[in-house]
């Protein structure tokens, strides 16, 4: 069975760091991404990693993605986060090598989702 395993979150303050991480047991993709979704919006792209990273606008230079190949794991280290951040972050994969930047935005091009986990921003 194929499961999306997430750790992390939290509340933290605006300027702090944190990192979330998902591990993929069952199955190791090609790409994982990780999306998150305020209250009252819809679930947006925040970044992934095939070949190389890419990053919404909204966290680039702030954010980055890493992935451990071994332990089936990708990570997301949050810095220099603010209010506007303050979601629920959900990591996602897919087995296909070939998506693009412009893919990366349609959550239905991931095939599997993980649990979810709250990361609250305070001003």
């Amino acid at each position: 069975q194929v499961r999306l395993v997430q750790f992390g979150g939290g509340l933290v303050q605006a300027g702090d760091s944190l990192r979330l991480s998902c591990t993929s047991y069952g199955q190791s993709f090609s790409t994982m991404a990780w999306f998150r979704q305020s209250l009252g919006k819809e679930r947006e792209f925040v970044a992934a990693i095939s070949l190389r990273p890419f990053f919404a606008d909204s966290v680039a230079g702030r954010f980055t993605i890493s992935r451990d190949l071994i332990k089936n794991t990708v990570y997301l280290q949050m810095n220099r986060l603010k209010p506007e951040d303050t979601a629920f972050y959900y990591c996602a994969a897919d087995p296909r090598s070939s998506l693009t930047s412009t893919d990366y935005l349609d959550t239905s091009n991931f095939l599997y989702w993980g649990q979810g986990t709250q990361v609250t921003v305070s001003s």
